[in-house]
């Protein structure tokens, strides 16, 4: 089986189901940015030597995929073909974090990302990841899109961010924080 099928060459491609749309529709704008997201969660990952921290990463992009799956599925055949997304998924995430922030100092402002590429990475991840959430957002206004889904995108966001925290810390990496300017 050849990877290029030509049949896209026309702007349109198929949701599972069969149903064929534009690529410039908002569903795929949806699942796209969750492949996005899923590829630089894939950096982090790379990124890390916590065994533990890989294999959670390796989880958000399997739940990644469930979401893109959901999302690039006609509403009649979604029941037989798509995996489910869990409260436990969210719960897990919240797990991670609570975890994460008992080593962690407590924030007295907002933080400018950077400060090494691995944190940096982070806070792109959870750029994307704010991104997804709009679109799956808007994508609502004109398809049934599962209410987790968008739960489990702004818990994801929340984790990435502690995560760019934790990160920095294991790195010796200052958190430099953010002060307005006087006027």
């Amino acid at each position: 089986m050849k990877i290029y099928t030509k049949t896209g060459d026309k702007g349109k491609t198929s949701l599972f189901g069969g149903t064929r749309i534009s690529k410039a529709d908002d569903r795929l704008e949806a699942y796209g940015t969750v492949d996005e997201l899923n590829s630089y969660i894939g950096l982090i990952r790379d990124t890390q030597k916590n065994k533990g921290r890989r294999a959670m990463l390796k989880e958000i992009q399997d739940r990644l995929f469930t979401i893109g799956a959901n999302l690039a599925t006609d509403k009649d055949s979604k029941k037989n073909q798509v995996p489910d997304l869990l409260e436990a998924d969210i719960e897990l995430l919240e797990k991670e974090m609570d975890i994460m922030e008992e080593g962690l100092a407590p924030m007295t402002s907002f933080i400018l990302p950077g400060g090494h590429i691995n944190v940096s990475y982070c806070h792109v991840a959870r750029c994307v990841c704010r991104r997804t959430e709009r679109l799956t957002i808007k994508l609502t206004e004109s398809v049934d899109v599962e209410p987790i889904i968008i739960r489990y995108l702004n818990r994801l966001s929340d984790y990435l961010f502690v995560l760019s925290r934790m990160v920095a810390k294991e790195l010796g990496v200052d958190e430099v924080p953010w002060n307005a300017r006087e006027k």
